[in-house]
């Protein structure tokens, strides 16, 4: 709403019909009769037309685009908050998914390791116990073989021993008497062992 001298004179009408009762108790400023009440009066609504003038075409536009500048900031640093948040948000949710798909990854590279190592350790124990019953089946047959080479040779070191000690006591010795008589011996032993 524009101020104009008609408003201005239709607003001050009503305070020159103010009763005369005013003005007696002791209200000169409401005294319009009075030819200095009506230059204050005028001289305030000029003064108040030229102030008008003044803010609403320099100061008040000045602070309206000061106003629409700052109200355009507050908008574009909400719009930049928001997207911000919103790339927050969606990197949060990257991150996590990474994360969770680096755990899966990891929980399944430590499965298979497992798996791996249990498969190899299985294979290395029947691989070595394979290896110690051929070792254990070799060794039995050279003990064997062993234990009936010695068992061959045992009649021979008897009647040569026996041989010897007769010899050394009587003089003579006769190699096939004491080769019977020790294979008689060894037979009714192993007669008696079994």
């Amino acid at each position: 709403m524009r101020l104009t001298p008609r408003f201005l004179l239709s607003a001050a009408a009503p305070l020159a019909a103010l009763p005369g009762r005013a003005v007696a108790e002791g209200m000169p400023q409401l005294h319009f009769n009075d030819p200095y009440v009506q230059g204050q009066v005028l001289w305030g609504a000029i003064i108040f037309f030229i102030f008008y003038l003044l803010l609403s075409r320099s100061a008040l536009p000045r602070v309206a685009n000061v106003l629409k500048a700052r109200d355009q900031r507050i908008k574009s640093d909400l719009d930049l908050a928001r997207r911000a948040k919103q790339d927050a948000d969606k990197a949060q949710k990257e991150l996590h998914e990474a994360r969770d798909k680096a755990f899966d990854d990891a929980h399944a590279i430590i499965q298979e390791i497992r798996d791996t190592a249990k498969k190899n350790i299985q294979h290395e124990v029947s691989e070595t116990l394979a290896r110690l019953n051929t070792e254990i089946r070799d060794a039995e047959t050279r003990i064997a073989q062993s234990r009936t080479k010695a068992l061959n040779h045992v009649s021979g070191i008897a009647t040569n021993t026996a041989t010897t000690l007769i010899e050394r006591l009587i003089g003579k010795a006769d190699h096939r008497s004491v080769a019977s008589a020790i294979e008689r011996a060894h037979t009714a032993g192993g007669e008696h062992v079994s």
